[in-house]
């Protein structure tokens, strides 16, 4: 399957691409998740965005990347999402290699910071983040800090 993967900055997005990212968090954060809460914090005018399309041009994965100072003192990034076809067959993997590598290119060798489900913490870990022993709940899901530190 052909990927197309592409970062913008919010000022660059069409409004069928915003549409799109809005349209596939919502399907997956709150119907799939069952979870009542505001997607539009604001801070997605800060953002750059990932976009993954197939080879069809549709959007089948997103994330954003937020400048330090914005959700943590670090780089962070966070709105992690892909289709269900995407799930399980290393697209996501990618994924998080690509928006690390983002991030590193536009703001220098930096540490990043994610809030991630507890339940996927196995998988962040594969992709270089450490728990910073805080758990929490978010929207009544368990989550928990982490950080990726590109000095160790």
């Amino acid at each position: 399957m052909h990927l197309d993967w592409q970062f913008k900055p919010y000022s660059e997005l069409t409004l069928n691409e915003f549409h799109d990212i809005i349209a596939l968090r919502l399907k997956a954060f709150v119907v799939e998740q069952n979870c009542m809460y505001l997607d539009l914090d604001g801070k997605d005018k800060k953002a750059y965005h990932l976009l993954l399309r197939d080879g069809k041009g549709d959007v089948i994965a997103t994330a954003r990347i937020l400048h330090p100072g914005i959700s943590y003192p670090e780089v962070a990034i966070g709105r992690v999402v892909l289709t269900n076809d995407c799930r399980g067959n290393g697209v996501g993997y990618e994924m998080m290699e690509k928006c690390i590598q983002f991030a590193h290119e536009e703001f220098g060798k930096v540490p990043i910071r994610i809030s991630a489900q507890k339940h996927l913490e196995k998988f962040y870990t594969k992709c270089g983040f450490e728990s910073t022993g805080k758990e929490y709940f978010e929207d009544e899901i368990p989550h928990v800090e982490m950080l990726l530190n590109p000095e160790k």
